[in-house]
């Protein structure tokens, strides 16, 4: 699979991108979650959508892997508050919002000339997606949101296994060791019991993932940044794109019942469920949703 590698400058901040497969093949963008770098799309999925025909495009978001890092920039005062109003659907005062974040991805298309793509976005990703997809109509061909969520009011919650991790997490300077349990434990929980890969194999990707970046202010910013845009059923109302809402039966993290939902809030949207899939891709689950997404590429 060849790749090309590069950092577009999408006004003040650099993404770092990986370019894959045949340049002139119609263009598929794929868009991650809060803290998530560019190889939480896993090679293999992305290597099966090159298969199939298509220049597949994954990035790192600001504050994410190998981009621009906002370092010292952060929201006032505590962030439970921001949480209480992200519930009701109301905005909040933050460093960035997913506003910016969808301008950053329409800078990345503007830089590599891709005037049109199939846009697909997993759980922070495809609030960004949706984002695009409302503002820049015109640079979609198709959109593909999985294990997202308008974020409308009263949208269902973690469930409470999740949330404990937020109270459970090692301290700053704790041991490597204690650290890398901690994340292997999280992906656990947030994978689901379904399809979970070797505990060597979580191990690996952990250590992987940190090598290449370590920086977990980012992930609290874009968490804020979520919380600071609020309600996205502004967006969602207004998407033409064909669309397809993937999302699994066993998310702990974004509930299937705000999948669902998802889909009724964009005119003429698709829900497939997948069956068993918790909030994460491991490789039992590409064939369904690789199938669902093409199935909505070629409605465009």
């Amino acid at each position: 699979m060849h790749t090309r590698t590069g950092t577009a400058l999408c006004g003040d901040v650099e993404l770092f991108y990986e370019d894959l497969g045949d340049p002139d093949a119609p263009p598929v963008l794929l868009i991650m979650g809060v803290g998530a770098q560019l190889p939480m799309w896993p090679d293999g999925f992305c290597a099966k959508l090159v298969e199939r025909g298509y220049r597949v495009v994954r990035f790192d978001h600001r504050d994410t892997g190998l981009s621009t890092k906002l370092h010292g920039e952060k929201a006032d005062g505590s962030v439970y508050p921001r949480v209480l109003r992200h519930m009701t659907g109301r905005r909040s005062q933050v460093p960035y919002t997913l506003v910016d974040m969808a301008d950053d991805v329409k800078g990345l298309l503007d830089h590599l000339d891709i005037d049109r793509a199939h846009v697909v976005g997993a759980s922070m990703g495809g609030m960004i997606a949706q984002v695009l997809a409302a503002s820049h109509p015109d640079r979609l061909a198709s959109l593909g949101l999985i294990m997202s969520s308008s974020n409308r009011l009263f949208s269902a919650v973690p469930r409470w296994r999740v949330i404990k991790l937020a109270f459970g997490a090692p301290a700053k300077n704790a041991p490597w060791d204690e650290r890398l349990a901690a994340e292997v434990r999280s992906i656990s929980i947030i994978n689901g019991p379904n399809y979970l890969p070797p505990v060597d194999a979580l191990r690996r990707r952990v250590e992987e993932l940190r090598a290449r970046s370590d920086y977990p202010q980012g992930m609290l910013r874009q968490f804020d940044a979520i919380l600071g845009t609020g309600s996205l059923l502004r967006y969602s109302r207004s998407i033409t794109a064909p669309t397809m809402v993937i999302h699994g039966t066993n998310d702990p993290m974004v509930r299937p019942r705000n999948g669902r939902s998802l889909a009724r809030a964009i005119p003429g949207a698709q829900f497939v469920v997948v069956d068993g899939m918790g909030h994460d891709l491991p490789e039992p689950v590409w064939r369904p949703i690789i199938e669902a997404l093409t199935e909505n590429f070629a409605m465009a």
